[in-house]
């Protein structure tokens, strides 16, 4: 018999590629971080040997969920300025918070906690655009999680940064700093055409070109932006970030609610993915991703939560089933956007929208063991049919029991492993109490 680290015994496997795919009674074997091996559980025992073995016998075993667009530290933000306006919750609300507020402990203790509902959750991947994004990178490197992280651009000066060319510059600190680490990936991530002029931008395209790593965006969030840059720029926003030669396979462009019939073509062509937040642009209003349109015409769309600020939850799986519901209320079509779809955007393609499809998304031979077990054999979840819809329109992140990332046991049976979640807490209540104070 053949020695592995771990194997995993499931009732079900989903593992996204191929697609639709459903494993019944099998199990997967993880070495070194890695998946081993996938195959019927009776072979498995014969074939391999473990010290630790996992019976998951009413669970469905799904690759980690990808949050394609977040910015984690806002979850100390969360519920601070609800039921208005982007642009006035925004500028009214949360800039002025955030100018108040931010600095190293805050974006280190916001993004604990943001980990801690993400890995409770069933995410082990998460995209990040936030200031200090060193101080996110670290967090997340000594939790265990996955992390795509975010460095930030802007016009105007912030804690972080004075200006667009001392943002790059830090950032590209940050990027330096992580490059070889197994966990911690890089994005430029100017924060919307809005907030950053041409000149920053067209440099931002040159370094991401030489470092070869992506672009993480805001692209056309609301109809008043689109607007507004036609007024001062002669131009939408697509169009201005064409000129600059910004939209490309690299680009990630988040929310784009915005979008006529030609600018979905034109994108397509480009290569480019999306970012599908459908929580956040409902609380919003900021208007309807047009996914079905976009799939339609190849473009590869990743789910993402947005922050907790505007969501207000880091929950995928209720994003996933938010999409699912929305994608066929907009498209006037119930078999848009199904179950199995779905899970596909919350996992591989977000894992093709960071440039990680080969490493983790999907369970498959050779790819790292992220990995998420959702307990089905529940009374909210029975009958059960088919498993993956039963995940998507019926389950809930309290069913989720274990999380690995790289093999490395995250969450066990709804405890954290690696992360302290009573001193989590205290923290958080104490900022609560200081800017709650001040509101």
């Amino acid at each position: 018999m053949t020695a592995a680290d771990s194997i995993l015994h499931c009732r079900w496997i989903a593992p996204v590629e191929p697609a639709g795919t459903i494993l019944g009674h099998h199990s997967l074997v993880v070495h070194e971080g890695r998946i081993l091996d996938i195959l019927p559980s009776d072979r498995a025992r014969e074939r391999y040997t473990s010290d630790i073995e996992h019976e998951l016998d009413g669970h469905l075993l799904i690759p980690g969920l990808v949050n394609a667009h977040t910015h984690a530290a806002m979850t100390l933000l969360r519920g601070l300025a609800d039921d208005l306006p982007l642009l006035e919750w925004l500028n009214g609300h949360i800039w002025p918070a955030e100018s108040r507020w931010i600095n190293e402990e805050f974006v280190h203790d916001g993004t604990q906690l943001a980990m801690a509902e993400m890995l409770r959750s069933g995410t082990t991947c998460f995209n990040d655009m936030y200031y200090f994004p060193d101080v996110t990178a670290r967090a997340a490197a000594g939790c265990g999680i996955r992390a795509s992280v975010g460095l930030i651009v802007l016009d105007f000066p912030t804690v972080w940064a004075g200006d667009a060319q001392e943002y790059i510059s830090k950032g590209i600190d940050v990027h330096d700093r992580y490059r070889t680490d197994p966990l911690i990936r890089t994005q430029f991530a100017p924060h919307a055409p809005y907030t950053v002029s041409d000149e920053p931008l067209q440099h931002i395209r040159t370094l991401a070109n030489e470092l070869d790593i992506g672009i993480h965006m805001h692209v056309h969030e609301t109809a008043e932006e689109v607007d507004k840059a036609v007024e001062t720029t002669g131009l939408r926003p697509l169009a201005r970030l064409h000129t600059l030669d910004m939209i490309a396979p690299d680009m990630l462009a988040v929310h784009m609610t915005q979008l006529t019939t030609q600018e979905i073509d034109d994108y397509a062509a480009s290569g480019g993915h999306v970012v599908h937040c459908p929580e956040s642009n409902m609380k919003l209003a900021s208007g309807f991703c047009p996914v079905t349109a976009l799939a339609a015409a190849g473009v590869n769309v990743a789910l993402g939560t947005d922050g907790a600020a505007s969501n207000n939850d880091l929950d995928m799986l209720g994003e996933m089933r938010t999409a699912a519901l929305l994608g066929k209320a907009v498209s006037g079509d119930a078999s848009a956007l199904p179950a199995h779809e779905v899970l596909q955007m919350a996992t591989l393609n977000g894992a093709r929208a960071l440039g990680l499809a080969d490493e983790t998304g999907s369970l498959v031979r050779g790819k790292w063991a992220d990995m998420t077990a959702v307990r089905l054999d529940t009374p909210e979840t029975q009958p059960l049919y088919d498993p993956v819809s039963q995940l998507v329109y019926a389950g809930g992140r309290e069913q989720v029991t274990d999380v690995w990332v790289a093999g490395q046991h995250l969450l066990k049976n709804r405890r954290l492993t690696t992360l302290d979640g009573d001193d989590i807490l205290d923290r958080t209540r104490a900022w609560q109490g200081n800017i709650g104070s001040q509101q």
